[in-house]
């Protein structure tokens, strides 16, 4: 078990507990001071031991974690290094949510003294949901620095790209890594570039097997260095984001590849985390809960109109009715996507092909089911099973993701995100029936990388009803 995940859980038990003892100091302040004289509690024992006070003991700590998860408390991109003064918003913002939740489904409809306003008992309520966890969060957040400044919290580091052009930069990142909680342990050298075995004292590994290496040594995270072949290196990364581990490149590198580079200074010489869109880990989990439920409902609703299509499939030409494919998703992880089939069964036997506008491949029903984007429906079982998103870049197959990227370094940065159903290429571009189609579209993609929030999903959500509504796929 990482450090990483062991803070998790004792981050997420320290919640709980807290969250525990804070609603049970407000228990004791209801007793005290928010009763009426003709209460039937005789003493404190029996109005802690009533029924409705026990349950509220357990459910309110299980709602608050709840809340706490969904705020992003508890994400592996957002557990240990944390700043203190987002978690004191954090801590805040989630109070405030839980003491209006539990104020309007528990104590809206308890008798209050009419010398007491109810913003007083929301006012107490917040204070024990509040202080009891920020002062434990703050007290684990100064040991965790503590901790990281003495080298006992830190992740082993590989970095990519180290040579003596770049030792310089390198000698910054490990003065620094007192404060940045990654310890280089190793250099990787890929194409034979670094013909020294040490770079200030870190071994350099000459290896093609990237996940072997990182197996080996136990690598949680990783730093690219920038060279001077921008293609090359936009290939190592490639290769780098199916590991799964947090990625971070040089500046300088990261303006070669967009234009709009986002800090994340974790040291000294500053470096950007290029492991994850730019969204805040709230919002990660609220369009992670926004699929699984959507997704849901929808394969629940369509049930009905799956059967009939399945049924006009089968009979319309030879073959099964759904058509499975491996495409690469999430951190380049391929999995199978799921379509009602279009074609013929034999749309591909010489070799992978991109559809067009009169592609005599398609099905009589294919052609419709194209139009409205039918074909497209039971991708939210691949939503559902958290390959795919509602929005994000369409996913696409190896074979046409390594044309693209010899023609664009920063198609890598599309697996930051879960691939979508639909896409803002796909409602302002649509299909691409080629791969130079394929990099027109891909600019709409790179435009939803650098601003995915909620607000952007919804407005592309939009604009795909009104894209099937209309018939104006193809």
């Amino acid at each position: 078990m990482t450090n990483i995940e062991k803070h998790r859980i004792i981050y997420a038990t320290a919640d709980f507990l807290s969250v525990a003892a804070g609603w049970f100091c407000f228990n004791l302040l209801r007793y005290r001071f928010f009763r009426d004289a003709d209460e039937i509690w005789y003493s404190l024992s029996s109005f802690l031991l009533s029924g409705p006070v026990v349950l509220g003991q357990i459910a309110v700590p299980v709602c608050m974690l709840i809340l706490y998860a969904i705020s992003g408390s508890y994400n592996r991109s957002n557990t240990l290094y944390k700043s203190r003064l987002d978690e004191v918003l954090n801590t805040l913002a989630v109070s405030l949510i839980g003491t209006l939740g539990i104020y309007f489904t528990a104590l809206l409809n308890n008798n209050i003294p009419e010398r007491l306003e109810a913003y007083e008992l929301m006012a107490v309520l917040l204070v024990c949901l509040f202080l009891p966890t920020v002062c434990v969060r703050i007290l684990i957040l100064k040991r965790n620095a503590k901790r990281i400044r003495e080298g006992k919290y830190a992740m082993k580091t590989l970095v990519v790209g180290a040579t003596p052009a770049n030792e310089a930069k390198l000698a910054r990142i490990l003065a620094s890594r007192a404060t940045s909680g990654l310890k280089i342990v190793v250099c990787a050298d890929f194409d034979g570039s670094c013909t020294r075995q040490s770079l200030q004292g870190i071994p350099v590994r000459y290896t093609e097997d990237i996940e072997s290496l990182c197996r080996q040594v136990g690598i949680q995270a990783i730093i690219v260095l920038s060279s001077g072949d921008i293609a090359h290196t936009a290939e190592i990364l490639d290769r780098l984001y199916r590991l799964d581990l947090p990625m971070f490149i040089t500046p300088d590198l990261h303006s070669l590849i967009l234009a709009r580079p986002r800090l994340a200074t974790v040291s000294s010489e500053p470096l950007v985390d290029i492991t994850n869109a730019k969204i805040p880990p709230a919002s990660v989990n609220l369009k992670r809960l926004g699929d699984i439920v959507v997704s849901a409902i929808s394969l629940v609703i369509l049930s009905p109109l799956f059967a009939v299509l399945a049924a006009v499939v089968k009979l319309d030409s030879p073959g099964p009715v759904f058509y499975r494919q491996t495409r690469i998703g999430y951190h380049k992880k391929p999995f199978r996507i799921i379509k009602f089939r279009s074609m013929q069964t034999d749309a591909e036997a010489n070799g992978p092909a991109l559809s067009s506008g009169n592609d005599p491949r398609v099905t009589r029903c294919g052609h419709i089911m194209r139009k409205y984007r039918l074909d497209e429906l039971p991708q939210f079982w691949n939503v559902l099973c958290g390959q795919m998103s509602l929005v994000g870049p369409r996913p696409e197959r190896e074979y046409f993701l390594k044309k693209i990227l010899e023609r664009h370094p920063a198609s890598t940065l599309l697996h930051q995100v879960r691939p979508g159903i639909t896409s803002w290429g796909m409602v302002s571009y649509g299909y691409a029936s080629d791969v130079n189609q394929m990099m027109e579209r891909l600019y709409y993609d790179l435009l939803y990388i650098e601003n995915v929030s909620l607000a952007t999903d919804l407005k592309i959500i939009l604009h795909t009803v009104d894209t099937v509504i209309n018939g104006r796929g193809k």
